[in-house]
């Protein structure tokens, strides 16, 4: 049989696995004669199902399963377009997600004629040396590998079918922010448009928006492997507010064949079963608390879940704090915080018309008997020159001005303090855009041992949007304030009591 012939034959043998990514790993590589693949055991039932004694461990034969499953619902047709595949699995260390990277490139492009890829990861390092170089051995492996030239240069990392490789391609790229435009304009009409991202929690989620361009035609896919090592950003989100998108996976590096369970319990007796580095690295989850981030994601979750009643919070002062915005797609945010109790009164986009801003803040506050209102002095102070003319006597905060903290470097960094500190003593909020902003602010290390809040044009670099809600809840700390007449939650029934007093805002009584 001549290589025509033979590589006709194998075409039609590679097509029975277009809906079935398990089968073709199994088909694919030579688990019974290669001595560097006998190395886990095909658990039950696939050992039974598909009469081989080596192949993936479990989580990679659920996942390979679960992919294949939704390929056969899906029934694309060639023509019509359908919905695309999102799958997002988070691990310990050590499980082996380089190879089932490797699984699923040689999977699509063996199964899919015209696919287009693009493959990365958090480093170039680890993209050239550890996930391209992976997919390039497997490749090696693989019954169809040699239809395929696969470069493993620095900057031209490609895997291009031999005789169509202007249109049947992957292509490894790096994450960096600034390479976002290499992830666009990928389609595939008649075909698959697939990305897969290794080492995904570092991975900017301004990489990951633009890739979903890639999703809108054919039969698309997309796929997120990483340790938990961030407990923010597109990945995070996930398992958490994108889950309704995603099927999600947790595996724990305890229960994977290959792991060295001696060390793995090692780090367990030293660290806590329950600390943030064995969460990451061992049992595959997302910290409480990533290295840099400055609100825990209990607090923030303890917050948003707890319930006050009147009596809690009613005799404290009201205070009304406004954020501005004036650029992108930051919005504007008015709150209304009453001692632990805060509440997203109303937001907009970012707005030119100060006067309407003036309307709307006059307005809350004759309706909530407000005490004060504090507005970021930002974009705030031609609100402040507005409300003047109407008799309104409201105060400008500015981020960077000194702190009433020694310990803190300047304004923001106290109010932000502030917060936490807040939300330690039993503060209340119910609003989720609010919880996402708590959990982005990062500290910026300092030798003087001052706490630093990284500013927002650093945030919006590594794709966290402006965190403009947890800003007009610090506003409403930047300085003490006594109410205008003392109330109580009790004066319903009569009580009088119109003594002032200086509040404490971070009082828990």
């Amino acid at each position: 049989m001549d290589s025509q012939a033979y590589d006709n034959e194998l075409a039609g043998e590679v097509s029975r696995f277009y809906a079935d990514p398990l089968g073709f790993v199994l088909f694919a590589y030579d688990w019974s004669n290669d001595p560097a693949l006998r190395v886990v055991k095909l658990p039950e039932p696939w050992c039974l199902i598909y009469n081989s004694e080596y192949g993936p461990d479990k989580w990679a034969c659920e996942l390979l399963e679960r992919i294949g499953a939704q390929v056969r619902e899906h029934k694309f047709d060639g023509r019509n377009p359908v919905a695309a595949i999102r799958e997002a699995i988070v691990s310990g260390h050590g499980i082996g997600k380089s190879a089932i990277t490797a699984w699923l490139v040689n999977w699509i492009m063996s199964t899919r004629p015209q696919a287009h890829g693009t493959v990365t990861a958090t480093t170039s390092d680890q993209l050239s040396s550890k996930t391209w170089a992976e997919i390039a051995k497997w490749t090696k492996r693989c019954i169809t590998g040699h239809w395929f030239d696969v470069n493993t240069g620095r900057g031209n990392m490609t895997m291009r079918h031999k005789r169509h490789p202007e249109s049947w391609y992957c292509n490894a790229q790096t994450c960096k922010e600034e390479n976002s435009e290499a992830f666009a304009g990928q389609h595939a009409v008649d075909s698959t448009s697939f990305y897969i991202f290794d080492e995904a929690s570092g991975v900017p989620d301004a990489i990951k928006e633009v890739a979903e361009g890639g999703l809108t035609d054919g039969e698309p896919m997309m796929f997120a492997f990483g340790n938990g090592t961030q407990a923010t950003g597109w990945f995070r989100e996930c398992f958490r507010n994108q889950r309704h998108r995603w099927n999600t996976q947790h595996v724990d590096s305890r229960e994977v064949q290959i792991t060295n369970k001696l060390f793995l319990n090692d780090l367990i007796e030293d660290y806590g079963v329950d600390s943030d580095f064995v969460k990451v690295r061992v049992r595959g989850m997302f910290p409480s608390l990533s290295v840099k981030q400055y609100i825990s994601e209990a607090d923030a979750d303890a917050g948003f879940k707890r319930h006050l009643s009147t009596a809690q919070y009613g005799f404290a002062p009201k205070i009304l704090t406004c954020d501005p915005a004036w650029e992108g797609d930051d919005e504007l945010v008015i709150g209304l915080r009453q001692g632990l109790r805060f509440d997203v009164l109303e937001t907009m986009p970012k707005n030119d018309n100060d006067m309407i801003v003036v309307g709307k803040l006059a307005r809350y506050e004759d309706e909530k008997g407000v005490d004060a209102v504090f507005i970021d002095g930002g974009f705030g102070t031609g609100i402040v020159s507005g409300g003047k003319t109407l008799g309104r006597n409201w105060q400008l905060v500015w981020a960077s001005s000194e702190s009433p903290d020694e310990g803190c470097l300047n304004m923001r960094a106290f109010m932000l303090q502030s917060v936490r500190n807040w939300l330690k003593s039993g503060g209340s909020y119910g609003d989720q855009a609010l919880h996402d902003e708590m959990l982005a602010p990062e500290i910026v290390p300092r030798m003087d041992g001052k706490l630093q809040i990284e500013a927002k044009k650093d945030m919006k670099r590594r794709g966290v949007p402006s965190p403009n809600r947890l800003d007009a809840l610090g506003l409403s700390f930047a300085y003490p304030v006594a109410p205008k007449q003392s109330a109580s939650p009790w004066s319903e029934e009569g009580a009088d009591n119109s003594e002032s007093r200086e509040y404490d805002p971070l009082a828990t009584n």
